[in-house]
């Protein structure tokens, strides 16, 4: 029986999963996880990038201790990257949270508006996008000398095998690939004078990368919301929302969908395994964690219950921008609302509705720009765990909530690695 790794690793934490088919259904084991997470260096948020590759490391071994390992592979959040002159590492590696892409946006935009990007690219904005951290870079002088850059897991791909290969699900999360030809667009290169000679020929999801301790190594949809859409057990297709740090909010289309509508409701198009993915970010897990992790440092299960007895009724813009990142959540919840939570689980039920509402919105957004009316909206990851939000997302939102609390990001990428050995 073969048995292949998916090595699923997120803003919070890692796992390595085993997969195999037995009679036709993939059954998995969880045989490693590990934290992750941002650290300040100079008042700077970053990645220890080499604490995540000892962690990928040593899973694999402990994945080896118990079974033959067929294939493996890597996902991991999109859009943060690692700077290689050669074989070394430039360093920091930066966090998409840092704000130092705050000084170069407009700039950015004066070189190519973005009304000119959506309309070559169908990316979204976000502050964070590598578009924006590599201009940051280029100023700061940091490309002098660079050879590659890779996004992270291509990077820890490469660390595996020694082969540098960048993957295309990962690379639709920078803003810089034409929408029509899928590959790099050499008009925005140009236009903000980025090195020509980093931007290389995409892989696709079920490329080999190459070989690790007699393991093939392949690339999986290694944008792990990529992955997570290619795992969940849809009916037709309907919408879906890949619940975790991030809420993405989509649905599936047969082309990118670049109109001024979908520039306006700020939706992205994204790269799935042969399909677009049309889709937006909500802020997610995030806000909720922050929170406990400042405010109430109780069981999440405990928090939900108290949650719902809560009678607040306030509600915020869960995308307002001063809670990507806040010193403090909890501030920042204050700033936006007109009454001031009286106990810390005032503050989840408004966290709960606001996202709720969002999704509501997004949906709205959504139907209006595709001309399709959707039933059922499936939702995976932690936040799917969460009955109190789905019951209020079902009501918010009119749809059938099909809420599958599952590792859909390491099962997509596992079916990725199962279909590519066939």
């Amino acid at each position: 029986m073969k048995r292949y790794l998916a090595i699923d690793i997120g803003a919070s934490s890692g796992r390595h999963i085993v997969g195999w088919l037995e009679n036709g259904e993939l059954k998995t084991e969880e045989v490693y996880r590990f934290h992750n997470g941002v650290s300040e260096e100079d008042g700077h948020l970053v990645w220890d990038i080499v604490s995540l590759e000892s962690e990928v490391r040593k899973g694999i071994d402990i994945a080896l201790e118990k079974y033959a390992i067929e294939s493996l592979s890597i996902d991991t959040w999109g859009v943060d990257y690692v700077l290689l002159k050669g074989d070394e590492e430039v360093f920091p590696v930066y966090a998409y949270r840092d704000e130092r892409t705050k000084e170069v946006i407009d700039e950015v935009h004066s070189l190519m508006p973005f009304e000119e990007l959506y309309e070559h690219t169908g990316c979204q904005f976000q502050p964070f996008n590598s578009i924006y951290q590599l201009y940051a870079d280029k100023k700061a002088g940091r490309l002098e000398g660079v050879t590659d850059f890779l996004m992270i897991p291509e990077y820890l791909l490469y660390k595996l095998t020694g082969v540098k290969k960048k993957e295309f699900t990962n690379a639709t999360t920078m803003g810089m690939i034409d929408h029509e030809t899928l590959e790099f667009d050499h008009t925005i290169i140009e236009r903000l004078g980025l090195p020509e000679h980093l931007f290389k020929k995409l892989s696709q999801p079920g490329d080999l990368v190459g070989e690790y301790k007699g393991i093939k190594v392949v690339l999986c949809a290694t944008h792990d919301t990529g992955s997570a859409v290619e795992g969940i057990p849809m009916e037709g297709n309907e919408l879906y929302i890949s619940s975790g740090t991030w809420s993405l909010l989509g649905v599936k289309t047969e082309k990118p969908i670049t109109d001024v509508g979908s520039m306006k409701a700020n939706y992205s198009n994204e790269g799935g395994v042969g399909y677009n993915r049309y889709q937006k970010n909500i802020m997610g897990m995030w806000i909720v964690n922050e929170l406990q992790r400042q405010i109430c440092n109780e069981d999440i299960r405990e928090i939900v219950k108290k949650a719902e007895l809560s009678t607040y009724d306030e509600v915020l813009d869960a995308n307002d921008e001063s809670l990507l990142s806040p010193s403090s959540m909890k501030d920042a919840f204050d700033a936006l609302l007109s009454e001031k939570p009286q106990s810390p689980y005032d503050y989840f039920r408004c966290a709960y509705k606001s996202l709720a509402l969002s999704y509501k919105q997004a949906i709205e957004e959504l139907e209006g720009n595709t001309g399709k009316t959707y039933q059922k909206l499936y939702i995976v990851g932690g936040g799917a765990k969460n009955q109190f939000l789905n019951d209020l997302t079902a009501k918010a939102t009119g749809k059938v909530v099909v809420a599958l609390p599952i590792e859909a990001t390491a099962i997509g990428n596992l079916m990725v690695q199962i279909k590519a050995d066939q």
